[in-house]
């Protein structure tokens, strides 16, 4: 059975189908290392025992009678923390929104059930999401998988070590600025952004409405292709034949590499010698666009989460992290026309991105330049926290301004991923050159 806990669900998945594996077993299995985990505690704030073998159970009698719903029908996955679950504590990762239990799952939830998966329960997660590093000293901050002593990246923390530490088979997060790939990267797992509107976020506990996406955190791009199209109610993409012969790869300079340190500069290195043995061409280019937008940050990003929280932060702001706190009211400095004026230009912008990149199958740079950062340090040292917490989300953040969906690949060189940034809405070719790419890098 430990075995079951390190295996791709796609694989779990295909057991299930011919017999060799039963949902309940598999289920009980995963339930029993959530409680003899040293860690179990650090990455689940809740486990949903009685539903997980409930959809289990359902789950064995379809796959008896050949009736199974999807590909990973009976495969256990967890949920972050703001995605709501019926009847469960929904609490996003903060004291301010203690005791909130929602009576109806989140539209994503509740689509994965009906297809099959098995809910073992809600993940820790950065405070209110507002963060890529994982440290939430409100409730709890899971362990990095190559590095008990640093965080393992956020905001979705316990949705990438769950999987990581065998506790679950895939966690669904979600990415505003990063929080999907951070964690994966930083823990050896691939990572989906999707497309803004891609996904339905019904019962989504929001950061920024107009960023805030859905994506899954798995140990292969197949089962990212899976999760994805179980997500969306629909056939999963077709990865047979994926190829990197003679696509065309673009490895964005600006910005990406400043201040990028040692070990992701060297796995990034690495995937481009073998995507460039695997036959894809590469070739380096500049874009003003990007560091425009990301210059443009603080009055997109942090002006819409302050006026989402400010009315419930400020009712009780001695209940936030001192930081957190900190970054949402950093939001009060910025106008409405500042807002109003950032996003004509950021339209713009993306406009102007796409021109630029039409030729490319897509654009390449480190996901982090950082690797995970050291606990203890990131709670003592507040300049620290600050330099890595806006060093983490850099490059990810690439995506979500430029309206893009992304994906994080692990690189063989450990905490270190890279990313492959794609076209609005292309996801289905984006998986499949990811598909090609995690090849080229076993």
């Amino acid at each position: 059975m430990f075995d079951w806990l390190k295996m791709s669900a796609a694989k779990l998945g295909r057991s299930i189908g011919e017999g060799a594996i039963d949902p309940v077993a598999l289920t009980q299995a995963f339930l029993g290392a959530i409680d003899s985990h040293d860690h179990g505690a650090r990455i689940y704030v809740e486990v949903t025992r009685d539903r997980a073998l409930a959809e289990a159970e359902a789950a064995a009698e379809r796959a008896r009678a050949g009736a199974r719903l999807s590909a990973l029908d009976g495969v256990p996955i967890s949920w972050k923390d703001l995605f709501d679950s019926a009847h469960t504590p929904t609490q996003a990762g903060s004291a301010l929104l203690k005791g909130r239990t929602p009576d109806r799952d989140a539209t994503v939830l509740k689509t994965a059930s009906q297809l099959g998966l098995v809910c073992l329960g809600k993940t820790h997660m950065s405070e209110l999401a507002f963060s890529g590093l994982g440290y939430n000293p409100v409730t709890e901050t899971p362990p990095c998988i190559n590095d008990l002593n640093a965080v393992p990246g956020g905001s979705s923390s316990g949705t990438a070590t769950s999987v990581a530490f065998g506790l679950a088979a895939i966690g669904i997060g979600s990415d505003t600025g990063g929080s999907v790939r951070i964690p994966a990267a930083w823990n050896d797992l691939v990572g989906l952004k999707t497309t803004w509107g891609l996904l339905p976020d019904d019962g989504v506990v929001p950061l920024c409405k107009k960023f805030d996406t859905v994506g899954p955190i798995c140990r292969t791009v197949e089962d990212a292709a899976l999760s994805l199209g179980i997500l969306e109610g629909k056939l999963a993409v077709d990865l047979a034949g994926s190829t990197l012969k003679g696509k065309r790869f673009a490895i964005l300079e600006t910005a990406a590499f400043d201040d990028v340190r040692e070990a992701p500069l060297k796995g990034f290195d690495t995937a481009i010698e073998r995507f460039k043995d695997a036959g894809a061409e590469i070739e380096r280019f500049q874009s003003p666009e990007v560091a425009r937008a990301l210059s443009l940050s603080a009055p997109l990003f942090t002006a819409e989460a302050y006026g989402l929280w400010r009315d419930v932060i400020e009712a009780n702001p001695d209940l936030m992290f001192r930081e957190i706190l900190a970054r949402f009211r950093s939001g009060s400095g910025f106008s409405g026309p500042d807002y109003v004026s950032a996003w004509a230009e950021l339209e713009d912008l993306r406009k102007r991105w796409h021109a630029q990149v039409a030729r490319f199958d897509a654009v390449l740079c480190p996901t982090a330049p950082i690797l995970p950062p050291n606990l203890k340090r990131l709670e003592n040292d507040h300049d620290y926290y600050l330099t890595e917490n806006l060093l983490a989300l850099r490059n990810t953040r690439i995506g979500n301004l430029l309206g893009l969906c992304a994906i994080s690949l692990p690189t063989g060189i450990p905490s270190c991923g890279v990313m492959m940034m794609g076209t609005p809405f292309g996801e289905q070719r984006l998986l499949r050159l990811a598909h090609a790419a995690e090849r080229a890098l076993v």
